[in-house]
């Protein structure tokens, strides 16, 4: 070790990253980060750094960060790889030495990022989701609990009156319309449920959600008790559904698992070192991306149902335009990406279902912003083909070769992008719900140049 790190304490690893003898004060540290001596070590950064140096044959020396329940602790280690036994095959252990160690206090959460984590919560258990306008009129909704079922499908058929006139607020006496900050935090009860739930609306856009609208979560006090299959889709039969029936039965777990991870990264359980926040959020992420292929292979079996259909009516592909722009508004922001919708004043209408043509444009919008450089632009951009209604999304990604322009809609194509948290599932389900309208996916793209998806729908 250098001389300006004297060394304060020794330990030795076996062959299986044991830590099999340690001086103090690394050995109370092993027990307060819940290992034992001997045991596997439990320090996660200094395990890292002797399975490197183990598997690697090489000398390391490096700094390291531990949380030892109450304060942060910072050490220099020096890792030396000890000769295995190689008539035997195997590898030898390590020898540690620790020198330079300091404790701190932990600091603690802004009120900011733990309002955020808190918010993150409750958008993993939330079992009804919505975007609504400025005056909390609902433009798109998604329920997965079957007691929400019926309050899914009056949000529906009603797009034009408040959210808030279809449950009952047994603590609020204004009366309607409520202004956002009196209902965000609120408990209502909803038609058709046993269960009490809780309000959260998120303002998008401006601060006081005038510009952007909300975003709406329902949480629920209790999980299901026993999950059922959810309402069957318009259009769809009622029968036996291996997706639609195990969809719900999944979500809740899942969902649970996410929230629960979300709690143990962002430290609202307690103090918590790095190492341990990041595989926390790794979980998380990996329990979204569970989620959302779920959620595919649900929408994938009711596309591909014999006797699915759509329910046609006459929409703006400007409105639903503008709305998709809306909802991944702060997404592509995060990623420095401009998103450029219709203006005001543009109009084009067309037939078909408004929240399956959402849904297709959600889609496409998310692809481009996930696949687009920092700094680009993402264009959404109508055209009025006489019979037919069009509308396009066109970034400036990577663009595709001529032979992937057919592949990018094929059931579970990836086209090799295997990290990108996708299920291969969006496209193929976007261009089956557009035929099912009468209308068509295509895209038009290079490699280099980016990419433009257009749908196309009836006019009206």
């Amino acid at each position: 070790m250098a001389s300006a790190h004297a060394v304060i304490a020794r330990a030795r690893t076996d062959a299986l990253d044991r830590l099999v003898s340690a001086d103090e004060p690394l050995a109370g540290l092993q027990r307060r980060c819940g290992g034992e001596l001997p045991g596997t070590l439990a320090v996660p950064q200094l395990l890292e750094v002797v399975r490197k140096a183990r598997t690697l044959g090489l000398r390391l020396a490096r700094t390291i960060e531990a949380f030892d329940g109450e304060d942060t602790v910072r050490a220099w280690v020096e890792i030396a790889p000890d000769n295995g036994d190689e008539a035997n095959g195997t590898d030898g252990g390590c020898s540690i030495a620790v020198g330079a160690w300091q404790t701190a206090p932990r600091a603690p959460l802004s009120e900011e990022e733990v309002n955020d984590r808190k918010l993150e919560i409750d958008r993993g258990l939330a079992e009804l989701v919505a975007r609504l306008d400025g005056r909390q009129r609902v433009l798109a909704v998604d329920a997965h609990a079957p007691d929400l079922a019926d309050l899914a499908r009056a949000m529906r058929d009603e797009p034009g009156r408040p959210w808030s006139e279809h449950v009952e607020f047994p603590a609020v006496a204004h009366r309607q319309p409520v202004h956002w900050r009196l209902l965000d935090g609120a408990e209502c009860t909803v038609p058709g449920s046993d269960r009490r739930w809780t309000v959260t609306l998120v303002p998008i856009g401006q601060p006081d959600g005038a510009s952007g609208g909300f975003e709406l979560l329902l949480v629920a006090d209790v999980p299901m008790a026993k999950a059922t299959p959810r309402a069957p889709e318009p259009g769809v039969k009622s029968g036996h559904s291996f997706g639609r029936e195990l969809t719900p039965v999944l979500r809740q777990p899942i969902a649970r698992i996410i929230a629960n991870a979300e709690t143990i990264r962002s430290r609202l359980a307690g103090p918590l070192a790095d190492e341990y926040s990041n595989y926390a959020a790794d979980i998380a992420a990996a329990g979204q991306h569970l989620l959302a292929l779920i959620e595919d292979l649900s929408d994938l079996e009711v596309v591909e149902a014999e006797d699915f259909a759509t329910a046609p009516d006459r929409i703006d592909l400007s409105d639903v335009a503008q709305r998709a722009v809306g909802i991944l508004g702060v997404r592509a922001r995060e990623r420095g990406i401009d998103l450029v919708a219709p203006g005001e004043g543009e109009s084009l209408s067309a037939i078909a279902e408004f929240r399956r043509v959402l849904q297709i444009l959600l889609n496409l919008v998310g692809n481009a912003v996930r696949y687009s450089p920092e700094g680009s632009t993402v264009t959404l951009s109508l055209d009025d083909a006489g019979a037919r209604a069009a509308i396009s999304v066109t970034d400036e990604g990577p663009g595709l070769a001529e032979n992937q322009h057919e592949a990018v809609f094929e059931k579970f194509e990836r086209l090799g992008r295997n990290n990108d948290g996708g299920s291969g599932l969006g496209l193929y389900i976007s261009r089956r719900l557009a035929r099912a309208m009468g209308g068509d996916l295509t895209v038009a793209s290079e490699p280099g140049k980016g990419a433009t998806f257009t749908l196309t729908l009836p006019r009206a």
